[in-house]
């Protein structure tokens, strides 16, 4: 429950929050994902191509095949930024039905979907990761996320840490 005085803090709180034109215009913010030497990164994933690209300063430096994933379970479009990365994750299900009867699995086990990386966009559950199914690049076969080759997840991770956190825009 919300009482007065917290409401009262509250708007006085989002008052004095700047506005999202003035985080735009403020210099730095705008451009965060900028190196020091003024380098920018970006990824964007073209889920009909099953293709991620990383671009620097406006050039598509690489290109990765990927999984997306089904329709029943899409992968979301739009613009994200790239979150935590945990290296050599473990799996846990998510509380879908679809995985009401699997099992955690650890890290290096070979049954683990999330091989060497993970990469969050939409937390809690949608990452880029490695997967123990480098088969099912190119393919629509994931349950939302964006599954790489796992020396190519890893590669793209050590790739953005270098950066922080960045642009991730998802086209259909």
């Amino acid at each position: 429950m919300v009482t007065r005085y917290k409401r009262v803090t509250l708007i006085a709180i989002a008052a004095a929050l700047p506005t999202v034109a003035a985080i735009a215009a403020a210099p730095g913010l705008v451009d965060r994902w900028r190196t020091t030497d003024g380098e920018t990164l970006s990824l964007r994933v073209d889920l009909s191509d099953r293709e991620l690209h990383v671009i620097e300063d406006g050039d598509v430096v690489r290109t990765y095949g990927v999984a997306v994933g089904t329709r029943k379970h899409p992968t979301p479009t739009g613009r994200f930024w790239t979150g935590r990365i945990d290296w050599n994750p473990r799996w846990v299900p998510p509380p879908r039905e679809w995985a009401r009867k699997l099992k955690a699995r650890m890290a290096g086990d070979p049954r683990n979907p999330m091989q060497g990386v993970k990469i969050y966009f939409r937390e809690p559950w949608y990452f880029i990761h490695g997967t123990n199914a480098p088969g099912s690049i190119g393919s629509a076969a994931s349950h939302g996320c964006i599954r790489m080759r796992t020396k190519d997840a890893k590669a793209l991770a050590r790739r953005i840490s270098t950066h922080g956190s960045v642009l991730l825009v998802i086209n259909k």
